[in-house]
């Protein structure tokens, strides 16, 4: 019996994952339920086990002359019989049979048993896997129901729901599926382990399983994004000067690369320098397409051009515009691609322009003011040349000469002048003079009769002229005095 029973708590240890200690309290609490449930109270019960697992259970009993609890208490006679020395007042421990339980009672010892046992497996999973969020778990597919993916993991069951799923893969039964565990959650019906294979953190995982560097930190991850089943962006960058962090992810002849892509089904791959000078980092971000110029035009709100030539633009949007916006995710930056042609055509502002002057090494045009037409910004050197022929050479030359003179000037036609007009208008801050007065025009003119001077009445401050008697405004009396200069 003792072996029996020996044998039972140690394979139900092994197939639930149960620790022995928790399995003999739930083999108590089961006893006394039951021993509750036959005689009505479990306060005088005790459960013990022998050092080869043998389980007994005792009713503790007061010895008593005259018995009026018989659950409780037992008659010094009674008690003598099974102890000769036994006296009034003294405890005895009596062995229960499990037989002397009814039905009722051993049904309800069993549910109890089934219930602390479901609830001591929940929880001793829900911590193993608890632990475990974020890391890679090898299961087997089952079942499927609704689009949801049933895996076999072992211990337990878990799910990778549909939104998890690439849409490169498609499994069949006993399929080996390798997943990341996302959330681990109680639930009435058990414990809930819910899979991914779409989430950023799982390719992060992969790369640390497959390059070394990566997972002992030499190489770190700045960031992921993706698009499941189509693309993946991975900006990295070293810890160490004599490590390359691309080629580390890459490996020798592709290898390292190979097998993160081959896990994910063929998903492209794309592993870039991450850079802290945002320029630099869009140029990588946008690989695999090659990139001539980047232009912040906003960075208060992260807006910036990127320039490439023809051949490239459509390698740098991707195919429905998958690459740039990648891109923009992993730099956090709303990038727009232009090709040459299209940013020639592009009117951007002065400010943006002399960012884009200063890329293109024009700086020296922004550091001084303008004074020349050759230095105007986007002038037609062919214009600036035919006016240098005709002695017009600086900016203000060219304002000052009148209508005739302006269609006098040789190879020089009127739609010339007005862009050139344009640019000035946009480029150059004209400000216009006034002639200084000669000394004569700077004297007050003299005052003619018909102007007669104004004063002020000495009583309410009403203007007043020379030729009034009385105030028009208060009436009073006004006479005039002239002192001899």
């Amino acid at each position: 019996m003792a072996t029996d029973m020996s044998d039972a708590i140690r394979q139900l240890s092994q197939d639930r994952g149960i620790s022995e200690e928790l399995i003999f309290r739930t083999i108590e609490n089961t006893l006394l339920a039951a021993y509750k449930r036959r005689f009505g109270n479990a306060d005088n019960a005790i459960v013990r086990f022998s050092d080869d697992k043998e389980v007994s259970i005792y009713a503790k009993k007061q010895i008593v002359d005259g018995v009026y609890d018989p659950v409780c208490e037992i008659d010094l006679e009674e008690a003598r019989e099974l102890n000769p020395e036994a006296e009034i007042g003294d405890e005895l421990l009596i062995e229960v049979d499990p037989a002397e339980f009814d039905r009722l009672a051993v049904q309800s010892a069993k549910q109890t048993a089934h219930q602390s046992i479901r609830e001591i497996q929940k929880d001793s999973l829900y911590s193993e896997f608890k632990d475990k969020v974020g890391e890679i778990i090898i299961g087997y597919y089952q079942r499927e129901r609704n689009g949801t993916i049933y895996v076999d993991l072992g211990k337990m069951e878990g799910i990778l729901p549909k939104k998890y799923q690439s849409p490169r893969e498609i499994y069949h039964v006993n399929d080996r599926i390798k997943a990341l565990i996302t959330e681990v959650n109680k639930t009435p019906s058990g414990l809930q382990v819910v899979l991914s294979r779409t989430h950023t953190d799982f390719v992060r995982a992969i790369f640390e399983l497959e390059v070394p560097e990566v997972y002992d930190k030499t190489v770190e991850i700045h960031k992921i994004v993706r698009e499941a089943g189509y693309r993946t962006k991975l900006a990295v960058y070293s810890t160490r000067d004599d490590v390359d962090p691309v080629g580390a992810c890459v490996g020798l002849k592709g290898v390292r690369i190979q097998a993160v892509i081959k896990e994910l089904e063929g998903e492209k791959i794309d592993i870039l320098k991450y850079d802290p000078d945002p320029r630099r980092f869009i140029k990588n971000a946008l690989s695999p397409a090659e990139v001539r110029d980047v232009i912040i035009l906003d960075e208060g709100k992260h807006q910036v051009l990127a320039v490439v030539s023809e051949s490239q633009l459509s390698l740098a949007i991707g195919k429905q515009g998958l690459n740039v916006r990648l891109a923009n995710r992993l730099v956090d930056w709303n990038i727009d691609v232009k090709t040459d042609t299209q940013f020639e055509e592009m009117d951007i502002a002065a400010e943006s322009r002399r960012a884009v002057s200063e890329l293109f090494g024009d700086a020296e045009n922004y550091g001084d003011e303008i004074s020349r037409i050759s230095e105007l910004p986007g002038v037609d050197a062919r214009v600036a040349s035919a006016l240098l022929e005709n002695n017009v050479d600086f900016i203000e030359d060219f304002l000052a000469l009148g209508p005739d003179e302006l269609s006098g000037l040789k190879d020089v036609t009127a739609e010339d002048l007005e862009g050139l007009r344009t640019l000035i208008e946009e480029y150059v801050e004209i400000v216009e003079e006034e002639p200084e007065k000669s000394s004569e025009e700077k004297e007050e003119p003299p005052r003619t009769e018909e102007e007669p001077e104004e004063y002020v009445c000495p009583e309410c401050g009403a203007k007043i002229t020379v030729d009034m008697t009385t105030c028009p405004s208060c009436g009073v009396g006004l006479s005039f005095e002239y002192e001899d200069e």
